[in-house]
């Protein structure tokens, strides 16, 4: 007998976890949630504790989680304390843990993969990403599905576990090219993302550029060499509409310096996009770029969380993945091929022409 699906969203997922039960009974014609009781509690002194209120024995379970949740807080010994991407982890291990290994099993929805950006080891630092990794393995988990992994390699870590790496470029496009999109150029903010740009352009028909950020390896600031230089390459930005692409937004001064030198040198619009926006030296550096007219408007997904006055600034556009991820769990779940989810290139082309009207 098949094994019933199930669905253990965590507090820091829940919003986009309800639309995902939402879309599978959708899927399934099926008005019964999906979705399974647990209570998450914190003790004065910060330990925690999970408890399963219902069984999942013989069941397929999909554990949805976001460790990039900043806005969850709770009273240690008289003071509030905001949770940590090491506690949100922990709690998911937690979960794994109440499962007792009583599930027929396990996949872990993790879509801001753990310590990604400590995806490799330089000189005698730790190696967190594959630590966490390997640690999941494990803890009994069979399969691992994210979003835009800083560096898919670090599946290397643990290579007989099933690791899915899925990109929401085919999302976020589909919402961008509502936006007039002519005489257009993507550009790269770094060398890293250059990779994703091409595949934006090569989607859009369009040319690419690149930024080197030369940076001053004598000094840190905020665990990073300070960038001292943009040097740019690539076609003329002059009066052309610009995408810039990458990965994730983090204090946002690296991706607003890049829009700054595209306006220096006479680029029109700019729509800047992120998989991840975590805005972790807040927002203002953001409003002053806009209300100065150096981007037009910011695209970004709900995969990890984004406070909610950003999510309503004119200058914020939030792509829902809720549906995207309803179909991969659907798919996983019927045990068919999630090639078509990994690649939607043809259907997306077809959009973007019968946009432009080609």
């Amino acid at each position: 007998m098949k094994p019933n699906l199930k669905l253990i969203i965590l507090d820091n997922f829940k919003n986009v976890g309800e639309k995902v039960d939402k879309e599978l009974q959708k899927f399934n014609k099926n008005k019964d949630s999906y979705s399974v009781k647990i209570s998450n509690s914190r003790f004065s002194n910060g330990e925690g504790k999970v408890k399963l209120e219902e069984t999942v024995r013989h069941q397929d379970l999909y554990i949805l989680c976001d460790v990039g949740n900043y806005s969850m807080s709770y009273e240690m010994h008289g003071f509030t304390h905001y949770i940590s991407p090491d506690e949100h982890f922990q709690d998911v291990k937690r979960v794994i843990s109440a499962t007792s290994g009583r599930s027929e099993h396990i996949t872990l929805i993790m879509p801001l993969l753990y310590q990604s950006r400590q995806h490799k080891r330089k000189g005698r630092e730790s190696l967190d990403c594959a630590l966490a990794l390997q640690e999941l393995e494990n803890l009994g988990v069979n399969c691992i599905v994210t979003f835009d992994a800083h560096d898919p390699n670090v599946s290397n870590a643990i290579p007989n576990l099933p690791f899915e790496n899925f990109y929401p470029t085919h999302i976020i496009l589909e919402d961008l090219i509502e936006e007039e999109l002519d005489n257009l150029l993507v550009v790269s903010p770094d060398m890293g993302a250059m990779e994703r740009s091409r595949y934006y352009a090569e989607l859009l028909g369009c040319d690419v550029g690149v930024f080197y950020k030369r940076r001053d390896l004598s000094r840190v600031v905020n665990g990073k060499n300070p960038i001292v230089d943009h040097v740019y390459m690539g076609t003329d930005v002059k009066d052309k509409n610009i995408i810039v692409v990458d990965d994730m937004i983090a204090s946002g001064s690296s991706m607003i310096e890049v829009a700054t030198e595209l306006k220096k040198r006479g680029a029109n619009k700019i729509f800047l996009v992120a998989t991840f926006s975590l805005f972790t030296e807040g927002i203002e550096l953001f409003k002053e770029a806009y209300e100065n007219k150096l981007f037009d408007k910011l695209y970004s997904t709900n995969l990890s969380y984004v406070r909610e006055d950003v999510r309503n600034s004119s200058w914020y556009h939030e792509v829902d993945c809720s549906n995207f991820i309803a179909k991969v769990i659907h798919t996983l779940h019927k045990g068919e091929s999630i090639e078509p989810l990994q690649n939607g290139k043809k259907e997306m082309i077809r959009k973007i022409n019968k946009k432009v009207g080609k």
